[in-house]
């Protein structure tokens, strides 16, 4: 039997190279498909929530703008929405409170919405009796029909917080407000994430 030269190799040393790095191939790609898989689940919550948030640009529905009156006078609402968190998810849950107002200005509707959180304490900011304007129990703060600060009556840092108030959905008859909480103590509006 005759000797290869020096430097050939045989077919089967060929045949095998070739075979491992197919093998080596088809073992990546089985291997990456459910780690892929794995990645998007885990991810899953964080995409759902951007997507949420964009839908509606962060506005939550809270009442048909025929629910409130157009006597300049403010009306306590719950803020009620679907509360996410991670892979959980619970329909119609009460997240807050807001004082909403309405007035006509023309034959246009102006609402304005206050968030009920008292910017000094955190306390549940109230109407007083002439139901125009804003009183805080717990330190005797007191707030202007507008919001602003009474000054010698209030020991808060800052106006109420006022929210966003979506104006198209106001043409469309429905009262939706960018809810969110602040920081309380505070002279900034920062926002508590």
């Amino acid at each position: 039997m005759a000797e290869d030269p020096a430097g050939s190799d045989p077919p089967e040393t060929r045949r095998h190279f070739l075979q491992s790095a197919l093998a080596v191939v088809i073992g990546g790609v089985v291997t990456l498909v459910p780690l892929a898989a794995g990645l998007m689940v885990y991810i899953d919550p964080l995409r759902r929530r951007k997507k949420a948030g964009k839908a509606q640009g962060g506005f939550i529905p809270v009442t048909p703008l025929s629910g409130l009156p157009a006597d300049d006078k403010p009306r306590k609402f719950e803020v009620i929405t679907d509360k996410v968190d991670a892979w959980t998810k619970t329909p119609n849950v009460a997240v807050g409170a807001v004082f909403l107002k309405r007035a006509k200005q023309g034959d246009k509707d102006i609402v304005t919405a206050w968030n009920v959180v008292c910017p000094h304490a955190g306390c549940f900011i109230d109407v007083t009796g002439d139901g125009k304007n804003f009183r805080c129990p717990c330190h005797n703060s007191s707030f202007h029909p507008d919001g602003k600060i009474v000054q010698g009556q209030c020991v808060s840092p800052r106006d109420m917080d006022k929210l966003e108030v979506d104006d198209a959905a106001l043409a469309q008859g429905e009262v939706r407000v960018k809810f969110q909480n602040f920081t309380p103590g505070t002279h900034d509006k920062k926002p508590v994430t």
